[in-house]
């Protein structure tokens, strides 16, 4: 059945044509973005007139008739004003067009900025231009759209209808662009690495798969960006980083998106000290650019961000949340406490094992910002071994708000200790681990040509954005979240 308010809209627009209006033109008046002129005429009294004569352009959001004037609300992505439109000023057949618009249909207006009596900056209409006509109405109750389906399947609604969405969006834009200066600021350069890549490596993930036709080979989308990252620190780029896309086969939840924004970042000649205080400083320009102190709200937590940030050892923070020693969770015991707690498939290592059982019992509640430490070396195929306990590797994660923000290692450059790690990545492959990390040769061929020591973290950027917005989920950061099909 067809719908009739689209009916309606589609009759107009018919008629507009009829009589020779172009209800979609390719040119535009010159016009002023709609949020500068506000603040410029902020001192205009109550009452008075500029005396100035501008154009503006803009969405109709509301209209309302008072007499033989009416008023209408037009916004654009900096901000709203009143239109004034009266017959006598227009004459009568534009101030019929204009009233006969419809609510969702993008106007330009000229005319003189005053003030009301009202205290309402407003533009007095001498003409107007139909830029676009809308032929669907906006959904009912736009100014409250609440449905979630429909605001993430429809985020172009949603971004009309919700000025806290807006505002969350241009929120992430300033954070990510504070943390590019920041790098820039301290020798950093940024690098574009391919998207498709012959093996699926650097991180712990299912990946997706398409074929090349042309080159008959089977190609996957990019799990992480560092080993490219790291081929470009062994080819003298000191400083380098990428923030960029990746892609990962797997579930949709608060703070998974299978498509993401990751940001890496390589320094050689440091370690994973130096990379703690390098998130320090890029998290307070992402604080700083958004507006907020160092304490955010976020899902009922307020996190504080002040320094300095906790630091704790994982096999400690797991041992002092289940009761147990924690020299113990470093053997096969571990193994067993994590089945005894449900976890599975059984952990194929105590380090595997330790892990899972951080993940249950640990990460939840590490609100307050947290760097977690000693990490097993099964765990971490990329990390440089501890000094004076080869069991365990320089790593950390930052956690706050009850997720995970940042994966940092020492990185491992011996080439024969990372080709043994990669090959028992293989075997745990083989074995039917399916996020097991591939050996890529490549990698492995520039390292053999020798790697600065070096420090690199990846930072999952659309998390950061949840946190320092006080978003709940993932997918309230991101334009057009993963949705399943709507006919499934």
């Amino acid at each position: 059945m067809s719908d009739p308010l689209v009916e309606a809209r589609l009759e107009k627009l018919r008629a507009l044509r009829e009589r020779g209006v172009d209800p979609y033109p390719a040119r535009v008046p010159e016009v002023e973005r709609i949020g500068p002129v506000v603040a410029r005429y902020e001192s205009l009294a109550v009452g008075a007139h500029a005396g100035a004569r501008i154009g503006v352009a803009g969405r109709l959001m509301g209209a309302r008739g008072m007499g033989k004037a009416s008023f209408f609300d037009l916004r654009d992505g900096t901000g709203k004003v009143q239109i004034h439109a009266a017959a006598d000023r227009l004459g009568d057949e534009a101030d019929r067009g204009l009233c006969d618009a419809d609510i969702g249909d993008i106007l330009a207006v000229r005319g003189e900025v005053f003030r009301t009596k009202r205290g309402e900056l407003t533009i007095a209409a001498e003409g107007w231009t139909l830029l676009a006509k809308s032929i669907r109405p906006l959904p009912e109750k736009w100014h409250g759209l609440k449905d979630v389906e429909t605001r993430y399947r429809h985020r172009s609604l949603d971004l009309i209808a919700n000025d806290e969405v807006r505002e969350t969006f241009v929120k992430r834009s300033r954070i990510l662009a504070a943390i590019r200066r920041t790098l820039a600021d301290t020798g950093f350069l940024e690098v574009e690495n391919p998207v498709l890549q012959a093996v699926a490596s650097g991180g712990h993930a299912r990946p997706f798969v398409t074929h090349h036709h042309v080159l008959d080979a089977d190609l996957y989308l990019r799990i992480a960006l560092e080993l490219h990252l790291k081929r470009v620190l062994i080819g003298g780029i000191d400083r380098v980083y990428e923030m960029s896309k990746c892609f990962r086969n797997e579930g949709v939840s608060t703070e998974h998106n299978p498509e993401f924004t990751m940001l890496e970042i390589y320094q050689a000649y440091a370690d994973f000290e130096d990379m703690m205080r390098l998130v320090e400083r890029l998290i307070a320009a992402g604080s700083e650019a958004n507006g907020e102190p160092s304490r955010v709200e976020f899902k009922g937590h307020m996190v504080d961000f002040s320094l300095p940030w906790r630091r704790v050892a994982m096999a400690d923070a797991v041992a002092g949340a289940i009761g147990t020693d924690a020299a113990s969770l470093r053997t096969e015991a571990a193994i067993e406490r994590a089945v005894s707690d449900g976890i599975g498939p059984r952990p194929a290592s105590p380090g595997e094992a330790l892990e899972a059982l951080f993940a249950k019992h640990v990460e939840p509640g590490l609100i307050q910002p947290t760097f977690v430490v000693d990490f097993p070396v099964e765990t971490s195929p990329l990390a440089k071994r501890k000094p004076g306990d080869e069991g365990l590797v320089e790593r950390f994660e930052l956690y706050a708000g009850g997720i995970e923000l940042a994966n940092a290692f020492t990185e491992l450059n011996d080439p024969l200790d990372q080709r043994a790690r990669f090959e028992e990545q293989e075997r745990r492959r083989a074995g039917g681990d399916e996020e097991a990390q591939r050996i890529d040769e490549d990698f492995l061929y520039a390292v053999e040509h020798g790697m600065p020591p070096a420090g690199g973290m990846g930072i999952g950027v659309d998390r950061l954005v949840m946190l320092l917005t006080g978003s709940p989920s993932i997918r309230d950061v991101i334009l057009f979240p993963a949705m399943r099909r709507k006919d499934a």
